[in-house]
């Protein structure tokens, strides 16, 4: 029961932060355009420190996986678990995320700096015979320079460009720890209902490196491909090792729906590597059913 009362509790103030990142009107959810989102013209500025969403914000409270990584294994030996754990196929599932900018109008008055936070929680609640433990939490901050732009690019507006220095890592000791630093470049578009992000990036040495193969199975760039029409939303994410050899990757189909006033459903499905940080080269498929608070 306390661990409930303090999930609820967790949400509530979430959302009531979190919440001014969308438009309601007459129960009509108003996704922001990338000007709004990043605050690129001087109608949409808010100044610096105040807590804005960043990625989606959801709790899934059922997610099936077709493969449960029951004994993560790595390529560097001190990272392998020697015995499986008995994990459900079911499990809850929430991620939150927001940014706050930190310094505005810098570089000539055309950049702008984010500090941004997410973290994404995988839940065996259901799991009574192993006492229902998270089985991975993972913590991502980033630093971003932002720069608005215009350009036009294949009937596109291009509104955003940038660089981040991003670390991403479960907290865990050893079998279990994994991480990794990377450098990524940001590109955002959009036209009409369209919104288009590319994110490409460079991960930095690491002497003791937990997941030697990560960009190999997780990817080496994310592509974010955002449409709304009416009060719904369809969101794909996904990454790609871009390597011809030995392709691999993720994608991540969501689709946000209304279901009374501001309340809205999420459907997911994703397949490939790395859904979690300990399932970097683990593929399998899961699917899941939740409520969605803040969307892109």
């Amino acid at each position: 029961m306390k661990r409930w009362v303090l999930l609820i509790g967790f949400v509530c103030f979430c959302t009531s932060n979190f919440a001014q990142n969308v438009l309601y009107r007459n129960d009509k959810i108003i996704s922001k355009s990338l000007a709004e989102r990043w605050e690129l013209e001087p109608e949409f500025q808010k100044g610096t420190f105040r807590l804005t969403s960043y990625k989606p914000f959801y709790i899934t409270a059922g997610r099936w996986s077709s493969n449960p990584n029951k004994q993560p294994q790595s390529e560097n030996p001190n990272y392998t678990v020697p015995t499986p754990t008995d994990y459900n196929n079911y499990e809850a599932k929430f991620q939150l995320s927001f940014k706050t900018k930190v310094l505005q109008s810098i570089f000539w008055g055309h950049g702008d700096l984010w500090l941004a936070y997410t973290q994404r929680a995988h839940w065996q609640i259901y799991n009574t015979s192993i006492s229902r433990p998270f089985r991975e939490l993972n913590y991502e901050p980033e630093l971003m320079l932002n720069f608005g732009i215009r350009a036009k690019i294949l009937g596109f507006d291009a509104r955003t460009l940038g660089i981040s220095m991003n670390h991403q890592s479960n907290g865990r000791d050893l079998p279990r720890s994994r991480s990794w630093n990377r450098i990524i470049f940001h590109a955002g578009l959009e036209r009409g209902n369209w919104i288009l992000v590319f994110r490409p990036w460079v991960r930095l040495p690491d002497e003791e490196d937990e997941n030697p193969l990560i960009s190999d199975f997780i990817g080496r760039a994310e592509a974010n491909v955002i449409y709304t029409f009416g009060n719904h939303s369809i969101y794909l994410i996904t990454t790609n090792s871009l390597s011809i050899k030995n392709n691999r990757g993720s994608a991540q189909l969501n689709y946000v729906f209304p279901i009374r006033a501001n309340l809205r459903g999420h459907f997911q499905i994703f397949d490939g590597y790395g859904e979690t940080m300990i399932d970097y080269n683990h593929r399998q498929t899961t699917i899941g059913l939740g409520i969605s608070f803040v969307d892109w």
